[in-house]
């Protein structure tokens, strides 16, 4: 599998889990937040660290299929996804609930001082826990981290 189509799938995937986004009912007060917000966290402090595997763990078991292993996964998000990679700052916005999942907002500033929305994506897993089912990066017009 090559890089660049894999994340090409990984943005695709989770734009499509996300097509709804933030327009959708407000999940506040009925999903777990802190629980979201932990599992972003944990996953940037592996990024940080250069831990591919802990970084990897957080990810969905379709989404770790696709990529196939750590190393392929984290190479793929320093290539395209350097702002949650090495972010300067980080502060979370709404989280939503999406006919696909629960959608969390994170506001981002990059290590080049630009700043970043993410949109991430999660899904229920077999065992009932949740996972990183997906991120979306674009460019933020106004609000920093």
């Amino acid at each position: 599998m090559r890089l660049g189509t894999s994340a090409f799938v990984w943005v695709v995937c989770g734009f499509l889990g996300l097509a709804g986004g933030l327009t959708s009912a407000s999940a506040e007060g009925v999903l777990d937040g802190a629980q979201f917000r932990k599992m972003i966290q944990g996953q940037m402090e592996a990024f940080r660290r250069n831990d591919a595997a802990g970084a990897f763990a957080f990810a969905t078991t379709g989404l770790q299929k696709q990529f196939q292993s750590p190393d392929i996964f984290i190479a793929m998000v320093k290539q395209g996804y350097l702002p949650v990679f090495r972010p300067r700052e980080v502060s979370f916005g709404r989280l939503k609930e999406t006919p696909q999942g629960p959608v969390q907002e994170v506001f981002v500033t990059g290590p080049d001082g630009d700043n970043w929305v993410a949109l991430y994506s999660f899904a229920r897993q077999e065992d009932g826990s949740w996972g990183i089912s997906g991120c979306v990066l674009r460019k933020d017009k106004g609000t920093a981290a």
